[in-house]
């Protein structure tokens, strides 16, 4: 059983990107190389732009590459809470952003020419429990007479012809959501980045930042300093020390996944005969998704702990015993993948992005970065290129910290998972 991600290992080799000189300056540094820096990096350059992107590992070794490789419609919040927040207009605009997010991602693949496996399969949002059918077809009418996003409601019995388990009572189709192999993307985006002219420094972490009075910053690197005019902050759940002010606005979460072996056509399709995407809707869900050669994935939040070596085999267990309650014909099905990864949730469950005293960011995606990663990174040049009004996001600033001296380090996520994992059994 390899404890890498299934994306990174089988996606082509990346050429090996560090080792460089650093120039002196720059218009743009981005400090990260995953698919926020890398969006960023490719549009800024397509600009442009004179763009250096640093990245203390390799591109999509972050969250990037670890996560379920899913790229879907719908805010992380529900319908109703963004209405109630922000009102009718906003909460509108906002849900359009996350929908046009896929239709980048898709464009991306076509101009670039990145082979990544990208298809609008569609996602099925299922419930677990027979009372919270009702909830469906609520979410189905407003989501189609405000938000103008036609779902379709689907029966425990019609599920059954989506799905080989019984397991749950009805879910809410979006067409439109698609699946992507991650690992190839990121590799094409870094690809493209560098196309455009933008230049790519891997294992250089950024270790300091310091504005300076004439403007712009110096930013000091493993491997040297460089002078950039503008910079842009693309790390989200992988923030170090260096940035302690995004560090208290992130609750890093854990996310795990496991991938069986290859299963076979006729065997994948008793599973998940349309290939549809699989999002458990709970506090403390699953997502489940066949892979491009017929292996399922199938990832959680399993425990409420930092992703390492020890803490991944741990969740891979729980994980496979979730994963033979809802699939049994998998019992006895060999695991091939185990991994974990880093999940940046803000504390209001919506993205943020914009500037703090000139040091642009994009953070905070909850479990929708892939699509939303990437259309950020554009609107992040855009917003360096003078235009604030690309940013869907303007106006939601972060909130207020809530927890007295919180320092980046989620003390407290065992107590709330056992909370929410309680909420799920009792409601």
């Amino acid at each position: 059983m390899k404890q890498i991600p299934y994306w990174l290992d089988t996606a082509p080799a990346l050429p090996d990107r560090s080792g460089k000189d650093l120039p002196d300056e720059a218009d743009v540094v981005v400090i990260g190389g995953g698919l926020t820096g890398l969006s960023t990096a490719y549009h800024a350059a397509r600009k442009g732009a004179r763009v250096v992107l640093v990245e203390k590992d390799k591109v999509g070794s972050g969250a990037s590459g670890r996560n379920g490789s899913m790229c879907t419609q719908g805010i992380t919040i529900s319908p109703a809470e963004a209405r109630k927040r922000y009102g009718q207009e906003r909460a509108r605009e906002l849900y359009d952003s996350f929908r046009e997010a896929v239709d980048v991602v898709e464009e991306l693949t076509h101009t670039e020419n990145i082979d990544c496996d990208f298809n609008r399969s569609g996602r099925l949002g299922a419930v677990c429990k027979p009372g919270h059918f009702d909830g469906l077809r609520a979410k189905q009418r407003d989501l189609a007479d405000n938000f103008g996003h036609e779902t379709i409601v689907l029966s425990k019995s019609e599920l059954r012809a989506e799905l080989g388990t019984d397991y749950y009572h009805g879910a809410l189709l979006d067409p439109l959501s698609a699946g992507l192999h991650v690992g190839k993307f990121v590799g094409g985006l870094a690809d493209a980045a560098e196309r455009a002219g933008a230049e790519i420094h891997e294992r250089n972490a950024a270790t300091g930042l310091t504005r300076l009075p004439g403007g712009g910053f110096l930013v000091e690197t493993m491997n040297g300093t460089i002078r950039a005019k503008q910079v842009m902050a693309a790390t989200d759940a992988y923030t170090d020390k260096s940035m302690p002010w995004f560090r208290r606005r992130l609750i890093n979460v854990g996310s795990f996944v496991i991938v069986t072996e290859p299963l076979g056509e006729a065997r994948a399709k008793e599973l998940i005969p349309n290939g549809r995407l699989l999002v458990a809707h709970k506090n403390v869900g699953h997502y489940v998704r066949l892979t491009p050669d017929n292996r399922l994935a199938f990832g959680g939040r399993a425990r409420f702990a930092p992703s390492n070596p020890a803490s991944d085999i741990k969740s891979g267990d729980i994980l496979k015993r979730e994963m033979t309650e809802i699939f049994p014909q998998l019992a006895g099905t060999r695991i091939d993948y185990v991994w974990g990864g880093m999940v940046g949730f803000s504390w209001d469950r919506v993205p943020h992005a914009g500037d703090v005293n000139g040091l642009y960011y994009s953070m905070g995606y909850c479990g929708h970065g892939v699509q939303m990663a990437t259309y950020m990174g554009r609107a992040v040049a855009e917003m360096m290129d003078g235009k604030p009004e690309s940013n869907p996001l303007r106006g939601f600033g972060f909130p207020k910290v809530p927890v007295p001296f919180y320092n980046g380090t989620p003390w407290f996520l065992p107590f709330g998972g056992a909370y929410y994992k309680a909420k799920d059994r009792l409601l």
